[in-house]
């Protein structure tokens, strides 16, 4: 199992040799600003009986990140422990569901379906991976409302994170908010 560490010290490795490779003419290749870094994020939550992190090699397996260097996300700062950092709720669908994730500043995440609820404990690891995805730069581009008002049957997700309110259908392309979506709806209970 790889530690938080060792993915930052792979991280590194992988950013320092980017600057390693040879130019047409043979010789090195002079950095520019276009430089691309990838990196892949587990962020599924623990079960409830055992929790635990884990990182993967396969890119098919886990959500990719392709962001210049220069504006790769942090972590949202937490101000308290009673700050709400994101709330996500999942509405509508074939089943007329209505689903509620919140994740809180001292990293528990409440869900809600079917008037039922729970509180789960994120580890170190989750917690910053989540504050990570609320602190992607794209997500600042994400309009407030993109839903595809000729399709029935579709969820709806409304998200209120940093002072905005954001509904979508997932029906655009919006990379960051797709990641942050995938990432919180794992801990909702499967049914």
């Amino acid at each position: 199992m790889l530690t938080r560490s060792s993915v930052m010290v792979c991280a590194a490795a992988a950013l320092a040799l980017a600057g390693c490779s040879s130019g047409d003419d043979g010789k090195a290749a002079e950095p520019t600003d276009e430089t691309v870094v990838t990196a892949t994020v587990s962020d599924a939550p623990p079960s409830p009986a055992s929790p635990s992190v884990s990182a993967s090699s396969d890119a098919s397996a886990s959500p990719s990140v392709s962001v210049p260097a220069s504006a790769s996300p942090s972590p949202v700062p937490v101000t308290g422990p009673d700050q709400k950092l994101v709330t996500m709720t999942v509405s509508g669908g074939f089943a007329g569901v209505n689903r509620q994730v919140v994740l809180r500043g001292d990293g528990t995440v409440r869900t809600t379906d079917r008037g039922e609820s729970a509180v789960r404990r994120t580890t170190a690891a989750q917690f910053t991976t989540l504050r990570t995805l609320l602190g992607d730069p794209a997500l600042d581009e994400v309009p407030a409302f993109a839903i595809d008002m000729g399709s029935a049957d579709k969820f709806q997700y409304t998200l209120q994170f940093d002072g905005r309110t954001v509904m979508t259908d997932r029906s655009t392309d919006a990379p960051a908010l797709d990641r942050l979506i995938g990432a919180l709806e794992k801990w909702l209970p499967t049914n």
